[in-house]
């Protein structure tokens, strides 16, 4: 491989105290193509952040010398690297903490390899697509209502915020950047996994009956428009803000 193409491969960091699995996920990965770094602990994966910048994190819940979950806090602070939680810890509280404080997707051992490059084809897909979003403009009027894509945050245009959990926020940033266009379910459900376990249509109507709750409250109904046998669209103009 020539000095250019590994430069390009994607930065993937592997945090685990188990040698076994460690070696078993950092060859298959090296195999696929991505540029691996290893850790066994806290501090050791604190130094590799720093030093290879990684684009994905794959993070055991449970070190030597630390918790996962914190780590994890910690290491959005300064990084924007996607998280996957890798771990024999299966409870549903510990994946529904995992997944509300900071992980994109939480993966439980034995772990399947090909469901795992999956899981991060998809989110390092996601995040490609975040940053040339947060490079076009970060805010969209739409209605009443201004969102801000890179912030996550949704108001109205007086400046009242609008509280939205992780789910409902990426649901409505897809509908409105879509300005019109209907949305899947299925494609809708691929938005939603990206923060949540399992997701079906069930969750994704679920989510649009919060989100329409929600706007309607703050003063505009007919915001998210049913499309019969398709999904969902907006059904109001957006406008990208210059």
């Amino acid at each position: 491989m020539n000095e250019t193409a590994a430069a390009n491969r994607e930065r993937l960091l592997v945090v685990e105290d188990d040698p076994v699995t460690r070696a078993m996920i950092s060859g298959y990965f090296s195999d696929q193509g991505f540029r691996v770094e290893e850790a066994d602990s806290v501090a050791g994966a604190r130094r590799a952040v720093r030093r290879v910048k990684p684009e994905l994190v794959f993070l055991d819940v449970v070190l030597p010398d630390g918790d996962g979950f914190d780590f994890a806090k910690e290491l959005q602070g300064v990084s924007d690297a996607g998280i996957i939680f890798v771990t024999r810890r299966d409870t549903d509280i510990d994946r529904i903490v995992g997944l509300e404080l900071a992980g994109d997707h939480y993966v439980s051992k034995p772990v399947n390899l090909r469901d795992l490059l999956a899981r991060a084809r998809s989110l390092l897909r996601r995040r490609k697509i975040e940053r040339e979003t947060a490079r076009r403009s970060t805010t969209i009027t739409f209605g009443p209502f201004m969102i801000d894509l890179l912030r996550r945050e949704l108001a109205t245009v007086n400046g009242d915020p609008i509280r939205l959990t992780r789910g409902e926020f990426d649901l409505l940033a897809a509908l409105v950047d879509s300005n019109g266009r209907p949305l899947s379910r299925d494609y809708l459900i691929e938005v939603v996994s990206n923060r949540h376990g399992e997701v079906d249509a069930r969750t994704v109507d679920a989510l649009v009956a919060r989100l329409r709750r929600k706007l309607t409250g703050a003063g505009e109904p007919g915001v998210i428009a049913t499309v019969s046998g398709i999904g969902y669209k907006l059904g109001i103009f957006a406008e990208r803000n210059a």
